[in-house]
């Protein structure tokens, strides 16, 4: 099942549930020193659990782009598919592109997007803030 993340009447694709679930693993097991939510609360426990308010939307893109600067500086092979089980790997393995030289740059929508700027993009593009609408992720 595919999930994508919508604001008003737009959703982005992003991939399978595991996938998104993998960036999210990710981004606490090497960014979140004290656990699940404790950096990056809006992200974390608010657009991952489905529902990102408006009024949310500029905490969560603060936190976006520092997720995106620091991830730059960890090699592929940081990669937590699953932080509840740490031994699960990707399915692809460690056979990636050459061109993924980094966690900032390892997560690839199935639309062939970076994920990190699908996401921001959803927040500004849409102005989600302004309009009071919103950010949902979606399955379909």
């Amino acid at each position: 099942m595919a999930v994508g993340i919508k604001v008003g009447s737009i959703t982005d694709e992003i991939g399978t549930s595991d996938f998104f679930h993998a960036f999210f693993s990710t981004v606490s097991g090497n960014l979140e020193s004290k656990g699940w939510g404790s950096k990056y609360p809006a992200i974390m426990n608010k657009l991952y659990l489905g529902k990102l308010a408006s009024e949310e939307v500029s905490a969560a893109l603060i936190e976006l782009k520092e997720i995106q600067t620091s991830l730059l500086s960890y090699k592929p092979d940081k990669v937590i598919w699953d932080i509840e089980a740490p031994e699960r790997q990707p399915p692809w393995g460690s056979n990636i592109s050459p061109e993924i030289t980094n966690l900032g740059n390892y997560f690839v929508t199935s639309t062939g997007r970076d994920l990190i700027n699908t996401l921001i993009e959803a927040l500004e593009e849409e102005d989600a803030a302004q309009s009071g609408k919103p950010a949902e992720i979606v399955q379909y």
